[in-house]
């Protein structure tokens, strides 16, 4: 097996280093969710001897594989997720008086590309029990000005799908799937990206894959859709055909799309390049994740006040993120300072995913106000992630493990 490449203060291991602040950290929060290794350097290598560096033969193979891999007619790559989200509302011809249905729980770009478009968001509770968005709240917001539902598939583990599409058709809607935390994640056999209308991935450093820092996909069953995006992605742009002389009577065209005028959302080769070897890697990356949380959700399974993420047996969980939940009313009124000890006297950097969208100066300034999603409310307030990465060392889980372990009894005062 090829060693991966990382960077060292970034990466699992096992030790420890003084943070700026003093702090002994024996696990930091690592921002680089994947491995590299030499596979990734000779596929670099390879494209830097091809005339083209954009939009050329690793974009189309990368665009292939992925499409097979996911289950799905058409792929394009995209920049990142953001644009994939808004090459998808803007091919859904959403706009002002149109309303679409998200969860707070998820980053601002998912409602941001909507919201730009002018259509007005509405938020539906979540699930606690996964935090993905409910199908009875969703349900519950459905108005006639309503046109989509943008779902988030929270952490890697997909949203219960079949009441959302089932809603979506009683109701002629669209359904987007935010998939940025879950490629190879599967919902009933089936991959995420591929049930709704249209599917948004990320290969940002974070994610399950990665194309060396940025990079997305846009995914569609929709043969009208994928005539729409390669323009949207390329300035209206697109090659003649059946052209006599290749310069008559120009090298391409623009075409009219009315309202649709297209942005510059191109990947370029050596992101393709990296990005096929990612996805090749994909399911092997992913069960090293899965197989970190089971040793966690084993070792953590019965601390008191902790709760350990459920897995729906209807899905694939690809854990993209490993979210714990404070479950005691101690533990619950005392999330900050459990984090405080955890990090400054155990040594363990956790985070938040995420702070309900709504709660943003964006949206506040809009008229949304606290108490819109209860459920999410509560649960940002007693949730934390911890790292769940593929580098992750035994030593790493360990001293995480005890690390929350005496967190706990110091919060609760046993310590």
């Amino acid at each position: 097996m090829t060693k991966p490449v990382v960077v060292e203060k970034d990466a699992g291991y096992s030790g420890s280093y003084q943070t700026e602040e003093g702090v002994d950290l024996k696990v930091p929060y690592s921002f680089f969710g994947s491995t590299f290794g030499v596979e990734e350097i000779e596929a670099i290598a390879q494209v830097m001897q091809q005339e083209t560096m954009t939009m050329g033969p690793m974009v189309d193979l990368f665009q292939k594989e992925f499409a097979e891999y996911t289950g799905v007619k058409h792929a394009f790559a995209v920049t990142n997720c953001t644009t994939a989200l808004y090459l998808a509302t803007r091919v859904l011809g959403i706009g002002p008086g149109d309303e679409v249905i998200t969860t707070p729980i998820t980053y601002i770009a998912t409602s941001m590309s909507p919201l730009r478009q002018g259509a007005r968001i509405v938020f539906a509770d979540v699930d606690p029990r996964t935090m993905n968005l409910d199908p009875q709240s969703v349900a519950e917001k459905i108005t006639p000005k309503t046109k989509a539902i943008y779902v988030v598939h929270y952490a890697g583990q997909m949203v219960d799908m079949d009441p959302i599409m089932e809603l979506a058709k009683r109701h002629g809607l669209a359904v987007v799937e935010d998939a940025a935390h879950a490629p190879g994640a599967e919902y009933k056999g089936r991959k995420a990206g591929s049930i709704g209308h249209i599917g948004c991935f990320s290969f940002h450093s974070l994610k399950n894959m990665t194309c060396l820092g940025e990079g997305g996909m846009i995914v569609t069953n929709n043969d009208e859709y994928a005539e729409k995006i390669p323009l949207l992605r390329c300035l209206n742009m697109q090659a003649y055909r059946d052209q006599k002389d290749y310069w008559l009577p120009y090298h391409y065209d623009i075409l009219d799309m009315g309202d649709l005028l297209g942005h510059k959302f191109v990947m370029n080769e050596v992101q393709a390049a990296v990005g096929r070897v990612q996805l090749r890697k994909l399911d092997s990356l992913n069960a090293i994740r899965r197989e970190n949380a089971s040793w966690l959700s084993r070792e953590l399974g019965e601390v008191r006040g902790i709760r350990i993420p459920y897995e729906d047996p209807n899905c694939v969980h690809v854990y993209h993120l490993y979210t714990l939940l404070l479950d005691d009313p101690v533990l619950d009124a005392n999330r900050d300072e459990f984090l405080r000890v955890l990090y400054r006297e155990e040594g363990v950097q956790a985070i938040l995913h995420y702070l309900p969208t709504y709660l943003f100066s964006l949206y506040r300034n809009r008229g949304y106000e606290p108490g819109l999603c209860p459920v999410a409310e509560r649960t940002f307030h007693r949730l934390f992630n911890v790292p769940i990465h593929p580098r992750l060392t035994p030593g790493d889980r360990a001293a995480m493990v005890g690390g929350i372990k005496n967190a706990v009894r110091k919060i609760l005062g046993h310590g």
